[in-house]
């Protein structure tokens, strides 16, 4: 009874904060909210905010589509180019990732490697808790950590773009089709099922996502998410990074703070150094390689680079970087296994 009534008022509360948010142009607005509302009623009745199973699958379905779209309607011949630029921003942020995360469980003995890992790989911020919750690692300090990342990021983008005298040009409105829509609705409800059967890594993230992006090269103006379904979803993320929050979780992730903190400054270094490499390389302007490399804030980056008429680069290598990302995040645990069991031997 007491859950029912709990979440009567996190539903509601949490589209009254999201809204709020958005609002104000909040960086993952709504699944902020979601964390909010459900970790601070967590936190409150000292026990975790059970979220249905079915639901918790669909949320995750969702984001598996999300994060295959910006690959619509891009030509293989437009990203090939960017293939082996792509792989070295990709090698370069994952090892300072996987680096960090090692030393973080050394630190925190709380923290497996795994968990420490997954806090520290920059970028994937809604798809790497749920890759997470799949792989056994602690999708709450994740999350925590990856949405920090994600604020601070997200909110230096803009002023990067000032700095470079940037001159929006507006977003061109999607449409797509109803029937577009619906489909990408049952590749995220029935996507995961595939994904399972064919043994995928991280399959809720992986099959919606290779679902959308084979669909997207035969019939690319349908396939458009409604707002509200991706809304749905983030709240849904939210609300099972959030209920799982308790005393004990945040008192080691403020233990993990300032090394979390150095290491968002230090990557965030990084990667605007990589920018100088990737201009060189690819004979495109700074402030595309800078977008191209950020460690991060995938939407914020895609609308930036629309409003200042960036080329593919920006898109591309933000995608190679993705991919790279989720399919090693999936196979985590495997390849941590291996470095034990190599170190043993």
């Amino acid at each position: 009874m007491r859950s029912t009534l709990t979440w009567i008022f996190v539903v509601p509360a949490s589209i009254a904060l999201g809204l709020l948010f958005d609002y104000f142009n909040v960086a993952a607005a709504w699944i902020l909210a979601a964390i909010l509302v459900a970790g601070g009623m967590a936190l409150i009745h000292r026990e975790e905010l059970v979220l249905n199973s079915h639901v918790e699958k669909a949320g995750r379905g969702v984001i598996g589509v999300l994060a295959g779209l910006p690959l619509v309607g891009i030509g293989i011949g437009e990203v090939t180019p960017y293939v082996l630029p792509g792989l070295a921003v990709s090698i370069i942020t994952v090892a300072l990732g996987m680096s960090a995360g090692v030393v973080l469980a050394k630190s925190v003995k709380e923290i497996s490697p795994q968990t420490g890992i997954l806090c520290m790989l920059p970028g994937g911020s809604s798809t790497l808790p749920v890759i997470a919750r799949e792989t056994g690692a602690d999708f709450r300090l994740v999350a925590l950590s990856q949405y920090l990342r994600l604020l601070i990021v997200s909110l230096s983008l803009p002023l990067v773009t000032s700095i470079f005298n940037v001159t929006a040009t507006g977003a061109a409105e999607e449409t797509g089709t109803w029937w577009g829509a619906l489909l990408l609705v049952v590749f995220a409800l029935v996507g995961p099922y595939i994904g399972k059967l064919l043994h995928f890594p991280a399959p809720h993230i992986f099959a919606p996502l290779l679902l959308t992006v084979v669909a997207g090269q035969f019939i690319p103006d349908a396939l458009v998410m409604p707002n509200f379904v991706a809304v749905i979803a983030f709240l849904i993320i939210g609300w099972f990074c959030g209920g799982g929050l308790s005393v004990q979780v945040l008192k080691i992730f403020a233990r993990q703070l300032p090394m979390t903190l150095l290491f968002i400054i230090v990557t965030i270094a990084t990667c605007a150094a990589t920018a100088l490499l990737l201009s060189w390389w690819m004979d495109i302007t700074y402030f595309d390689a800078y977008l191209a490399t950020s460690p991060g804030g995938l939407e914020t980056v895609l609308a930036l680079a629309h409003e200042g008429g960036s080329g593919p680069a920006v898109v591309s290598v933000q995608l190679i970087r993705l991919l790279t990302l989720l399919f090693l995040a999936g196979y985590l645990s495997t390849i941590i296994r291996w470095i034990v069991k190599r170190g043993r031997g």
